[in-house]
């Protein structure tokens, strides 16, 4: 399929989809990247385990423990002991948020997988809006209706989204949303390589070249409590746009 039959993501706004149409998955694999998040990490198992049982018959809440320097692995550790529905991969060292992805795609055993940060600035009841669209769409991501982050975090992925849909033609409205509920089957045989930012892209590039359908859910956003954040650290912004270039590259040819 070619970049001019793609069809434009469906967008359907937060309101559009009442909590009454949420159904059922058999199984839903949830994993958390997280990096020095030992002040959110508790809570964000706890909103796990209090949502994934009003969607899902059977679940799993997996904890990708990116080379934190703080406490953050330990905590995970004491969680999955507690916890049988909760796993913990660790990295020794830092992977990069790209390299956390693609360990908890690997390591996620159910037929949908459903990822968010583990910083606790969305609401897991929101999936909800997600699901009545998984019957036809692959890929379902959310879009921050109002993104509560501050400003030069805001500009920057304006700008991002922006060049990714001159580059790479993904229509979607905010590429880099941590509120995506993926059909595990799209993953089989997708070779992914970013190590940065741009592996959401990677992933929506890459799925929607094999004819992957796509929709969009308009989701809120909140500030973050505890921890900092490291996108907007100037090396790390450099990779991602050496990693963005490549890809094109690559899907170019």
């Amino acid at each position: 399929m070619t970049d001019s039959e793609q069809p434009a993501p469906i967008r359907v706004p937060a309101s559009g989809l009442p909590r009454s149409r949420a159904d059922r998955l058999d199984a839903l694999s949830l994993f958390y990247p997280m990096h020095n998040e030992e002040e959110n990490i508790e809570e964000a198992v706890r909103r796990a385990r209090a949502a994934l049982p009003k969607f899902a018959d059977r679940y799993e809440i997996i904890l990708v423990n990116d080379g934190s320097r703080d406490r953050t692995g330990e905590i995970a550790d004491r969680l999955a002991a507690l916890h049988p529905e909760v796993r913990v991969v660790h990295h020794p060292h830092n992977r990069g948020y790209g390299g956390a992805l693609r360990s908890g795609i690997a390591a996620s055993r159910y037929p949908w997988i459903f990822y968010t940060d583990g910083d606790n600035q969305f609401d897991l009841d929101e999936i909800a809006l997600l699901l009545p669209l998984r019957h036809e769409h692959e890929i379902v991501t959310g879009y921050r209706i109002a993104r509560r982050d501050p400003f030069h975090r805001r500009l920057n992925a304006r700008l991002f989204n922006a060049l990714v849909r001159v580059l790479f033609g993904v229509r979607v409205r905010d590429v880099d949303c941590a509120f995506k509920l993926y059909r595990a089957s799209i993953f089989e045989g997708m070779e992914l390589r970013s190590t940065g930012a741009p592996i959401d892209l990677e992933i929506l590039a890459r799925a929607r070249r094999r004819g992957a359908r796509i929709a969009e859910v308009g989701v809120h956003h909140f500030p973050r409590e505890f921890g900092e954040q490291s996108g907007a650290n100037l090396a790390v912004i450099a990779r991602a746009f050496r990693e963005l270039f490549r890809l094109w590259g690559e899907l170019r040819g």
